[in-house]
């Protein structure tokens, strides 16, 4: 089993084990502000093979590295005005952005599934600082099998991963509870290739330009989360219900009762006051308990398609896909 540091109480020990942990070629599950994230030396492709296999992650979907600082992002790609300008916007914080490698970075074309693009992110909080200490990029992906649902604390990624890690930090719940947004700048044009914690408006507010959405059907997998099936609980999803039927767990939205709720083997609601930043921090963990809740059906209420609630709409929805 995992051992388990509560960066909280004992930074200098976590970081002391996970930085020798990772140099020794072994993933470690860190804190972000999104989710945890399974982590492992970007330039090490035993390490990045280990995340793979612990995943269980087809190895065409790219990874997400994770750096420390501008130093550490343009040792290995390369920077067009625009997407500077967002990243010194946002960074630190849930922002990806798809960019050229550079031919000298040390990055392995694993993290990249070989791609001549890498996705790079600069997080906040006790992550940032594993990094720093470690002195190269992180490959990490979210702490969970993939295709499941994504883990918001040490103990989803303890119940789901525990077994195969040797280290988890905890640093509680994760603030945002939403993977990272992923843009990519092709020219003048800002592609959204998975919308995320951050709200696609700040960078409309920001550059001035309309964010092009994709097209998913028969799109190439350029970033994470591009799978048509993902995120996916045991359970069965059905959206937009106005009703619930017996034996069903109910997500709603809003503090809105739905028609025969009573039905319901657990009602959650995502946020009573109908705020989408604390929808978004609960969607996984919501939908992790009313997995266990034993109903063979999710239920997932009505959720506005506006702000945040555009990436926690893409996760429902990816998780109520056909299963691959």
């Amino acid at each position: 089993m995992a051992l388990i540091i509560d960066t909280r109480t004992e930074p200098e020990r976590a970081l002391a084990i996970a930085c020798e942990t990772l140099g020794e070629g072994l993933p470690v599950a860190i804190p972000t502000e999104t989710v945890y994230g399974l982590a492992a030396d970007a330039t090490n492709p035993d390490a990045i093979s280990r995340i793979y296999e612990m995943k269980g992650r087809p190895r065409f979907n790219p990874l997400i590295c994770h750096v420390a600082d501008f130093a550490m992002a343009e040792a290995h790609v390369s920077f067009d005005p625009l997407s500077r300008k967002l990243a010194e916007a946002f960074w630190p914080g849930p922002l990806t952005l798809i960019l050229p490698i550079k031919l000298e970075s040390s990055v392995h074309p694993l993290a990249s599934a070989g791609l001549d693009t890498l996705g790079l992110r600069m997080p906040e909080g006790f992550s940032r600082q594993v990094i720093a200490r470690f002195g190269r990029p992180l490959a990490a992906p979210s702490a969970n099998t993939s295709g499941k649902i994504s883990p918001t604390s040490a103990a989803h990624v303890e119940a789901d991963l525990g077994g195969k890690l040797a280290l988890i930090l905890d640093a509680g719940s994760a603030e945002i509870g939403l993977e990272s947004t992923i843009i990519k700048v092709d020219g003048d044009d800002i592609r959204l290739l998975r919308p995320g914690g951050l709200d696609v408006a700040d960078i409309e507010a920001l550059t001035g330009k309309t964010v092009l959405r994709p097209e998913t059907a028969g799109a190439v997998i350029e970033a994470p989360g591009m799978l048509a099936s993902h995120y996916a609980p045991g359970a069965a999803v059905r959206l937009n219900a106005t009703d619930v039927k017996p034996g069903e767990a109910l997500i709603r939205f809003g503090g809105k009762p739905l028609a025969g709720e009573e039905n319901a083997v657990v009602i959650l609601d995502l946020s009573p006051s109908a705020n989408l930043r604390e929808a978004a921090a609960n969607l996984f963990a919501f939908m992790k308990q009313a997995d266990a809740s034993g109903a063979k059906t999710i239920a997932f209420g009505t959720i506005p398609n506006e702000g945040l609630g555009e990436a926690i709409l893409d996760r429902i929805e990816r998780a109520a896909a056909p299963r691959e």
